[in-house]
């Protein structure tokens, strides 16, 4: 018999049964109303996955077990859920709207994230059901619908802090003080801070390799000025390995993006003209505009490095060696940055505001190790061409040594913190007093039938 009539035949079978038995009432638990805010139910759905929402973010929170302990914890989060509603409310009749446009990507991108720690969609979505958030779907929408709540709750605070309506609080230095104990088993470690000033000195080649490099440039401009194709001369020659492969194309420029020789040539050219041999820090260019729209230039180059050698690095490091003797012997940094320092790339003559030692990079972790306040260090770094250094003379400015944070290193951040925390604080009990807020927490859980029954 073909599956087909087996399973008709079953469901012929099961309605002559149904007509001969009286219906029985099955019953279901339905999702409680824990508290409503204005005509906005709570319900015991939203509190759980509040819960679940928070024992994510604090793997060592314990839920109580005792039921005073359970029913102050379940207060505490309904609360904390009135609340956001109360702001969410506040931001309709504010007539504040969050597009989906623009929290789409901040979901996709927590999406993907947590899709990349499971090895399959089997087992994401497996996880997701054991964690009691549904379908990946689902799950996609509880976090667009969170993240358009916050969104909306931050708009109004700070819409209601520009227009001067969150009143600040009195924070006296006991409160400063017992926030401060409070947080302070929960603290990071202080980090080990630095300021300093450097002068970067960039690898220069020799005279005489410069005239090679010049030379090299000059025959392929009269080559191009010939009839050469550009880009297929720079595809073949260019030293630039960011517009080499690219034909020398660099996009589109404006001013200030380039280095002032190259920018002088760039804006003065009209389209399809040539530049002469041009030199830069980096070496010798020939240049064409292709098009020209307002501000902007769309430009290509031939670049042209002289080689750099052993000797070449050699003299620089010299060179780097008597930067720290001048500076040592009291010239100024300034005239020391003005004449040696590498300005073209960009490079930073100072850290003026304390920044972590650990968050430097290696070579600088390195130099620093073991040196005190006013020790000036030379030590290379990478350069832009692979193999060719540059050298950095640093002098420390300033040290911090790293550890526990103290009342005296955070008390002017968490008073302000608390200032905050407590007008924010005011204007919810406010607005909480102008909106219909009930608590059903001790409310007994509704049953309803099932469907069909």
């Amino acid at each position: 018999m073909k599956l087909s009539l087996v399973l008709a035949a079953g469901l012929a079978l099961a309605g002559t049964a149904a007509a001969q038995q009286p219906a029985k009432p099955i019953t279901v638990p339905l999702d409680r109303i824990v508290a409503v805010v204005g005509d906005q139910p709570i319900t015991e759905s939203d509190m759980q996955a509040r819960i679940i929402q928070h024992q994510q973010e604090n793997q060592a929170l314990v839920i109580p077990k005792d039921s005073a302990g359970l029913r102050a914890f379940e207060l505490s989060i309904i609360n904390e859920l009135i609340d956001e509603q109360v702001l969410v409310n506040k931001a309709s009749d504010l007539k504040i709207d969050v597009p989906d446009a623009q929290i789409t990507k901040t979901v996709d991108d927590q999406v993907k994230f947590i899709r990349s720690r499971f090895a399959s969609d089997a087992e994401f979505r497996n996880e997701l059901k054991k964690a009691g958030l549904g379908t990946p779907e689902e799950y996609k929408r509880y976090l667009t619908d969170q993240a358009r709540r916050v969104q909306l709750q931050q708009q109004v605070i700070q819409k209601m802090r520009d227009q001067g309506k969150l009143v600040p609080i009195n924070v006296s230095e006991q409160d400063v003080q017992d926030a401060f104990d409070r947080a302070k088993g929960n603290l990071p470690r202080k980090p080990a801070m630095i300021t300093f000033k450097q002068v970067v000195i960039n690898t220069q080649a020799s005279a005489r390799a410069k005239e090679i490099a010049r030379a090299k440039a000059e025959s392929l401009l009269a080559e191009i000025k010939k009839g050469g194709d550009f880009e297929r001369i720079a595809k073949r020659e260019s030293m630039d390995p960011g517009s080499k492969e690219t034909g020398g194309d660099l996009g589109w420029n404006r001013r200030g993006t380039m280095v002032p020789e190259f920018e002088r040539w760039m804006f003065a050219l009209a389209p399809g003209q040539l530049s002469p041999v041009v030199e830069t820090p980096f070496g010798y260019h020939i240049i064409r505009v292709d098009r020209i729209n307002g501000p902007e230039v769309k430009v290509r180059h031939i670049l042209i490095r002289p080689v750099i050698d052993s000797t070449d690095i050699a003299r620089t490091q010299a060179l780097a060696d008597s930067v720290r003797q001048k500076w040592l012997a009291g010239v100024p940094f300034d005239t020391l940055a003005k004449k040696y320092h590498d300005y073209a790339n960009r490079e930073a003559t100072s850290i003026p505001e304390a920044y972590p030692r650990d968050s430097l990079p290696l070579s600088y972790q390195d130099a620093i190790r073991g040196h005190k306040v006013g020790d000036i260090v030379v030590f290379s770094i990478a350069g832009q061409e692979p193999g060719v250094p540059k050298f950095v003379v640093l002098r420390i400015e300033t040290l911090e040594e790293g550890g526990a944070y103290t009342l005296a290193d955070l008390k002017q951040r968490m008073r302000a913190q608390l200032v905050d925390e407590g007008s924010i604080r005011r204007y919810i009990d406010g607005l909480r007093k102008q909106t219909y807020v009930s608590i059903r927490l001790d409310a007994p859980v509704p049953l309803g039938p099932v469907a069909g029954s």
